[in-house]
């Protein structure tokens, strides 16, 4: 006879879309493998056209233990990544990891518990970003802290609650298939555009600082600025495929950007006075670096206002800047990838 099946700890497929991820993969998936979790686990790699040793850690990590396995994800995009992974897992929960975070001992343990004592179809917690040098740590630090991010409680953190959206996230597999998976046309922000349709559909985001999950911040200026001129980019995609999406909080940056700019060419043209807008914001995220670099190095707090700087006026460039032929490309596709459970 067959065992019955575990109702308190249901069987859960973690999966993990990689990309160029030989420096954070191994150390991910062996935290998934630690869990604390006594229910039946699996994990599935989608694996992108990397460029480093990536494919090759994979392929130890599945000689080493049954449980993980691969598939491929030729396009190298996040969302199709996801979404391959989701179709060659078998589980009735569906946990996302991504290839640079490190899950807490108890994340899946916690996260099922939360999705039978709320009801709801996706619950996550905060993205723990931790650096491991000097800039990382700073950051670490602006992606913690609310001049940096706002009152994002997956960021800075807060009470269990509703949410519009979660970092990763652990979702039931029945709301995956109803919305078809992940929209493979939002390259960035297709867990915030999902998130918004099991929302539209009637379900329940929840929020849990319970849930923890380490980040490994981007490690240069350059990198820092590509993911958050691409976070805007993409944000401003979501903001025209769905209609009522977008609050203040999103359309703090490009306010800011916006000032600035006037602020410079008046300064340069006009009258000095320009100079108050742009001097004013150097004077605020300055101040704000103080509390939020508290515990750390010299070097690191040195580096917060820059590292603020950079996401903030990058994300509001990516926003400002984002074309509408992105957006009709979207509304042309507007049914996503279909996921069916094996």
């Amino acid at each position: 006879m067959n065992a019955k099946p575990d109702v308190r700890h249901p069987a859960v497929s973690v999966i993990m879309p990689v990309l160029d991820e030989e420096r954070h993969l191994r150390g991910a998936v062996q935290a998934i493998l630690a869990q604390e979790y006594p229910g039946e686990m699996e994990v599935v790699i989608a694996l992108g056209p990397s460029t480093d040793r990536t494919d090759e850690i994979a392929a130890e990590l599945v000689r080493d233990d049954p449980r993980v396995r691969t598939v491929p994800n030729p396009t190298g995009r996040t969302p199709a990544a996801l979404n391959a992974a989701i179709k060659a897992s078998r589980h009735p929960i569906v946990v996302r990891v991504d290839g640079h975070g490190m899950l807490s001992p108890n994340y899946i343990t916690t996260a099922v518990r939360l999705l039978e004592e709320t009801g709801a179809q996706n619950v996550g917690g905060l993205m723990h970003a931790e650096g491991e040098n000097d800039w990382e740590h700073a950051v670490a630090a602006a992606m913690t802290s609310k001049i940096g991010v706002g009152n994002a409680a997956f960021h800075t953190g807060g009470a269990a609650a509703p949410a519009e959206t979660v970092y990763l996230g652990v979702f039931r597999r029945e709301a995956l298939e109803q919305q078809g998976g992940y929209n493979e046309e939002f390259i960035r922000a297709q867990d915030w555009e999902l998130n918004f349709r099991i929302r539209e559909a009637g379900g329940l985001i929840w929020f849990s600082p319970e849930l923890k999950v380490s980040y490994r911040p981007r490690p240069s200026v350059r990198a820092l600025a590509k993911q958050y001129k691409d976070y805007g980019r993409w944000r401003h995609v979501v903001a025209r495929y769905h209609s009522g999406s977008i609050n203040l909080r999103y359309l703090a940056p490009p306010a800011a950007v916006c000032a600035i700019a006037a602020g410079i060419v008046a300064g340069v043209a006009l009258t000095p006075w320009g100079f108050v807008v742009p001097g004013g914001y150097l004077a605020a995220i300055a101040a704000g670096s103080v509390p939020a670099g508290k515990g750390l190095g010299l070097k690191a707090r040195l580096q917060i206002p820059v590292a603020l700087a950079t996401m903030h006026m990058s994300w509001g460039w990516g926003f400002l800047t984002s074309p509408k032929s992105l957006a009709k490309k979207v509304i042309a596709s507007r049914r996503p990838a279909v996921v069916a459970a094996r």
